[in-house]
């Protein structure tokens, strides 16, 4: 029972995160939704469900046609850039979810920038989005995550 529910939540939320890609909003509005996906997944399922969702979404995106060609080179670097960035904050969450959020969308920041800058070779504009537009991006999407998971909790909608 315990795996279907994990499951069938993970599931859900990669749906809801797949919409958002999908529904082509501007980066300053599909970013922040997407990494409000990405920490809520962790906060409401897992660990596990944040990093399956990290994971996929990506890769789906550019089968898609939502992420142009010229992204393909970055996929590994957002993906690992996601996981980071909900694993800090899974580490971090006990201790100051505010911080957590900080600290993790300073890493999804540091690793995707320091992939354009260093480790490959993409457009500037490319690389330009891949920069500061990120690390607002999941500031932004971490305090959204943050604000739905305290009304749930507190309204009890994620119960039983």
């Amino acid at each position: 029972m315990k795996h279907t529910k994990w499951l069938s939540r993970t599931a859900m939320l990669l749906a809801l995160t797949l919409v958002v890609q999908i529904l082509g909003f501007p980066i300053y509005i599909t970013g922040p939704l997407i990494n409000m996906m990405l920490l809520l997944a962790t906060m409401l399922i897992g660990l596990g469900s944040g990093v399956l969702i990290g994971g996929l979404t990506p890769w789906i995106a550019l089968i898609r046609g939502i992420l142009p060609p010229p992204l393909a080179p970055v996929i590994p670097f957002i993906i690992a850039s996601n996981i980071l960035f909900v694993l800090i904050y899974h580490l971090l969450d006990s201790t100051n979810k505010y911080l957590g959020i900080i600290i993790a969308s300073l890493f999804k920041f540091l690793v995707l920038s320091i992939a354009v800058k260093f480790l490959i070779d993409v457009p500037a504009k490319i690389a330009q989005l891949m920069q500061t537009p990120q690390l607002i991006t999941a500031l932004t999407g971490g305090f959204l995550a943050l604000f739905i998971f305290t009304y749930i909790m507190k309204t009890n909608l994620d119960q039983e």
